[in-house]
Parts: structure tokens; C-alpha cells; sequence
């Protein structure tokens, strides 16, 4: 491809770039990458320079032709992203130069795995890539990095290959492998373990709750404010204001590719927690939940099992949780490596977080192998996906 018939151009907005046209560019069946979801998330107001992620994407025209994208944002802080570097900041102040803005690509509030060089399907991925990645740092000169988070493995590749300090991470991910039923995925486990998740389930059972998946657009007005009212209440819990907003969840409840699946737990009719779902081309994503009591096992039931009985009915290949939690490996999550990759400017920092990376990437390895060592799976060796040699 000749780079000189290229067009790059940055956008404050989403708005600003074509639907259909970013739409059509290869996304990975990911709905967060989707056009109304990176939408819901400015037109509410939830992304904004107010908040601290300012929107400037870079697409790439042959003619008038949309053939690259790339989600990007300049940030003035390190929250809601999950690849944490709060002591790379720190360490640029003490040294009195500035970290903020740095760049990041990514979907806000989304630790999910997907390409971040949105490509026209067919083209030159390493044309293409090359000079989104270019026009990214060229727009932006006072920024001190550019971080590509929760990329694909063959992009994390790439990045490595062009100068890029690579991480590891670890989260812990189902994997459907054609079970017919849950009591076949329960199958699976060691008689011990089955025993375990069984009594689990039967607790929540015993309790009189009932378990209902509705589509967004299922619900009435009451019940979303009682779903959001739960899912802010765990965040209030914890110190913190809700990353979304009802407008966002009324904006991507509108749009069908993107609306949420909400699994409602109802004792006596009434909804007493909840689980919030997306749903992509062939994962489930668990994003939040609530609670208005303390049930015995329900999060496990409401965040895990419901779930997974999802998945297998759905026919999904994957489950994603979200981030952290030992306790999943119990319940047949088995540990995930996950990458990013991060181009810092100052040679001097580069160097010394390319060696903080090496040894933090060892350490994540060590961690996942040691989990690994403890899923419920009778055949474990078998069922792990835990492709180190490939991270």
C-alpha cells in the first residue's frame, strides 16, 4: 500500500467519523469497539475532558475510503483504565517532568480483550498499523506515551517488533468446550469440586431466589432504575462514583448490537441483585453487579453460573468476567494471560520501565502457572488455555 495516499485525521468526537464506515472496519465481534457503544460513552458525558479522557481518534482514508481507525484518548490521570502505572506517574514527578497527558487506546472503563488498529478487512496490517501508531504521537507532541491496552496477541506481537515495552496481566476466563448442559461443564470437575459448586447453587436455591436474563430493552423504567441503583451501590460501597451514568445505559440500551443482557435475581418479586452483561460474537463480558443484601453464594450464582448457563445455551465460546479474582478459578475460570504495550519517550524512563516490565513479566507467569495448578478440572492439562509460550 502506498502510505503516501493515505489520509490521517484526528477526531475529538466519534460522532465525527461515519457509523457504517467505522462499523464495517474489523472489530473482532468486540461490542465495546462498536461505533453507538464509544458513542453512549461521549454523548452521555461519561468520556469528556471533564473526566479526564479527552477523545482525539485517528482514522486513516484511501480516497474516500475509511480503511484504519484507532480508538484514542489523552488522558490526565491513570483511573478506569486497569493497567495500572500510578508509579510510572510517580516516578516522572518526583523527577519534576510531567506523565499527563499520555495517550491511551483502549475503551474507557473496559478491561477486554480486542484489536485497537481497526482495519479494513484485507488490507496491509503492518502499513496500516504503522501509521495510525505515527499519526497518534505526531498529533499529540506534549503527550509522554502511548499506551495500547488489552490488545490482541498478533497486535501486542507487532508493537513489541516496533519499539514498544510489552506487559503481561493475568485475568481468569471460561471456555466453553461444547458442553451440552451445566451439569456436563460441572462433569468436568473433580468429584470434590463438583460436590463444592453444587452446594454452591443449591444455597441460592434453598434462599428463594429466582434468576431471570432480560435484553436491555426489556425493562421498564422502574426496573432500570432499580438495577442501577444496585450497580452504583457497589461502587458507593467501596468509596467510589459509578464509572457509567443512566444515560449511557439509556443511550446503549437503544442499540441492539450493543444493548446489555441484565440478569435479574428476584426473591418475592422483588429484584434484590443484579449482574450486567454484554455480549459480543462469541464472548459474554461480566461488567457489574449489585446487591441489596447479603444472600449466601449469590455473587458466585449471579456473576458466574448464570453466566456460564448463558454461555452454553447462547453457544458462546467465552466467558470474561473482568479483572482479578482467585475465587473464579473454583468456579472453572482458568487464568488468562492478557497484553498491552506502551511507547515511552523519554529514553531514560523507557529503559528503566523496560526492566521494571521484564521482571514484572516473570512474576505474572509464575502467578498464572501457579493458578493454573488449581482448577477444578479433572483433566486440567487438557482444558487450559494458558498459551505462555505465545505471550
Amino acid at each position: 500500500m502506498d502510505t503516501a495516499t493515505l489520509v490521517a485525521t484526528r477526531h475529538d468526537s466519534i460522532d465525527s467519523i461515519d457509523r457504517a464506515s467505522w462499523n464495517a472496519l474489523e472489530l473482532g465481534g468486540v461490542p465495546f469497539l462498536r461505533h453507538e457503544f464509544l458513542s453512549a460513552l461521549e454523548a452521555s458525558g461519561v468520556v469528556s475532558p471533564a473526566s479526564g479522557w479527552t477523545p482525539c481518534h485517528v482514522t486513516l482514508s484511501l480516497g474516500l475510503e475509511l480503511v484504519g481507525a484507532m480508538p484514542l484518548y489523552a488522558k490526565t490521570h491513570s483511573w478506569g483504565e486497569f493497567v495500572f502505572d500510578f508509579s510510572w506517574a510517580e516516578a516522572y514527578r518526583a523527577n519534576g517532568l510531567p506523565y499527563y497527558p499520555k495517550l491511551v487506546s483502549a475503551t474507557p472503563f473496559t478491561p477486554a480483550t480486542g484489536p485497537r488498529f481497526l482495519l479494513r478487512p484485507g488490507s496491509d496490517a503492518g502499513c496500516l498499523r504503522r501509521a495510525l501508531a505515527a499519526a497518534a504521537l505526531e498529533g499529540s507532541p506534549e503527550a509522554s506515551s502511548l499506551h495500547v491496552q488489552f490488545a490482541t496477541p498478533e497486535e501486542a506481537l507487532w508493537l513489541e517488533d516496533e519499539g514498544f515495552l510489552g506487559r503481561l496481566d493475568c485475568q481468569f476466563h471460561w471456555h466453553n468446550r461444547g458442553y451440552g448442559c451445566f451439569d456436563d461443564f460441572l462433569g468436568s470437575f473433580t468429584a470434590e469440586k463438583r460436590k463444592k459448586a453444587k452446594r454452591e447453587r443449591r444455597r441460592v436455591l434453598e434462599a428463594g431466589v429466582d434468576f431471570e436474563m432480560r435484553g436491555a430493552a426489556e425493562l421498564s423504567a422502574r426496573e432500570w432504575a432499580r438495577v442501577y441503583a444496585l450497580h452504583a451501590g457497589t461502587f458507593h460501597r467501596h468509596g467510589h462514583e459509578p464509572y457509567l451514568n443512566p444515560e449511557f445505559f439509556r443511550r446503549v440500551s437503544a442499540c441492539p448490537a450493543v444493548a446489555p443482557r441484565v440478569l435479574l435475581a428476584l426473591h418475592g418479586g422483588e429484584i434484590i441483585a443484579t449482574a450486567i452483561f454484554f455480549q459480543g460474537r462469541d464472548t459474554l463480558y461480566g461488567r457489574y453487579w449489585g446487591a441489596a443484601g447479603d444472600y449466601h453464594s449469590l455473587h458466585f450464582e449471579a456473576c458466574y453460573h448464570q453466566g456460564i448457563e448463558h454461555c452454553i445455551r447462547e453457544g458462546l465460546l467465552r466467558f470474561e468476567p473482568g479483572t482479578q479474582g482467585e475465587h473464579k478459578i473454583a468456579r472453572g475460570f482458568s487464568p488468562t494471560l492478557t497484553q498491552s504495550a506502551h511507547f515511552i519517550r523519554d529514553p531514560r524512563f523507557r529503559t528503566a520501565i523496560g526492566r521494571y516490565l521484564g521482571d514484572e513479566r516473570a512474576a505474572i507467569r509464575a502467578y498464572a502457572l501457579d493458578a493454573a495448578e488449581h482448577v477444578p478440572y479433572r483433566a486440567s492439562a487438557e482444558l487450559l488455555d494458558l498459551k505462555l509460550d505465545d505471550a
